[in-house]
């Protein structure tokens, strides 16, 4: 066996995700009637420590997708994580003979301590999902490319998979036509929104912004910003709720698009309020600030956009209230 702790910093981090399933076995699933709490509890690990926040709503969703897919439950301490990045670089095939993993993965978040992976696999076009038991199994993760400053305390390594025992979950393409898969990227979403908040406190209880002035100004457009994106995430739990066998594509593009513009004005209007004093001299806000900047970039940015202009187009609909 070959595993890897990429960072100093990592056994402290995997220690405090420890702790933090032993107090929140599980969350509410996506789609039960109990979506916003849910994200209620991503956006609060957002705002505590987004590297933290990633192993966590990664295994989280793990969770939704077996239960999604009808699969047996993760056992009692287990610590999972969700590694379906495809592209060239991918190489992982399955042995059905051995039942067994081989190849590469590329953008694998956590590889070097989590105990079991959700692994997708492309085989005649078709995207297969595994469970591969990482405990005891043969992995080695290349990290020597990650040379983030951001999210720097949770490489997303190339991982190389000799022999993973690993089992299928679920039909082949399954795990992309659920529903869930769309309902778990607007989870992500929260907690760009709950860093974005925890951002954005400095500036909220900053004396400057007690009287009339540049800091009061900038501190009103955070406040529509960050309302205006708390109030599309809070209708869009809803809507799940309401249907959760539908997907809710068009509205997930459009939260995760304007939570995502919302972080990066967030960003500007913070820094133009309080200069580069809190960036430089306060070790948590300067922590956030670069994490906040790479986890962002999870989006698709322009594609997404894109994609929200074409079914606008198709829908034929015009904006009421």
């Amino acid at each position: 066996m070959e595993r890897v702790i990429p960072t100093a910093e990592s056994p402290a981090l995997i220690q405090q995700a420890r702790e933090w399933l032993a107090s929140h076995p599980a969350l509410p699933p996506p789609g039960a009637g109990d979506t916003l709490e849910r994200w209620r509890h991503l956006a609060h690990l957002g705002a505590r420590d987004l590297c933290l926040a990633k192993v966590l709503e990664a295994h989280h969703d793990a969770e939704a997708i077996l239960q999604e897919l009808q699969a047996p439950p993760l056992a009692a301490g287990q610590l999972a994580a969700v590694w379906a990045a495809e592209g060239p670089a991918a190489t992982l095939a399955f042995d059905a003979r051995r039942s067994t993993l081989s190849g590469t993965k590329p953008w694998c978040s956590g590889a070097g301590w989590v105990d079991t992976a959700l692994v997708t696999v492309r085989t005649d076009g078709q995207c297969r999902l595994y469970r591969a038991d990482l405990r005891g199994a043969r992995i080695q993760c290349d990290v020597q490319d990650w040379q983030a400053t951001g999210m720097g305390r949770i490489p997303s390594a190339t991982a190389h998979l000799d022999q993973v025992p690993a089992v299928e979950v679920g039909t082949a393409d399954a795990y992309l036509q659920r529903p869930g898969f769309w309902h778990g990227g607007a989870g992500i979403a929260a907690c760009w929104y709950g860093a974005a908040a925890a951002l954005a406190e400095p500036l909220r209880c900053s004396a400057k912004a007690a009287e009339p002035g540049v800091a009061a100004g900038l501190l009103g457009q955070v406040d529509m910003t960050l309302s205006a994106c708390a109030a599309l995430l809070r209708e869009l739990a809803t809507l799940i709720d309401a249907d959760p066998a539908r997907a809710h594509m068009t509205d997930v593009v459009r939260v995760r698009s304007v939570v995502e513009r919302g972080c990066v004005q967030t960003l500007d209007l913070v820094a133009r309020a309080l200069g580069p004093g809190p960036m430089c001299m306060d070790q948590a806000h300067a922590r956030r600030w670069s994490d906040l900047t790479v986890f962002i970039r999870q989006s698709h940015a322009d594609r997404d956009w894109q994609q929200l202009g074409m079914d606008c187009h198709r829908e034929g609909q015009g904006w009421t209230l």
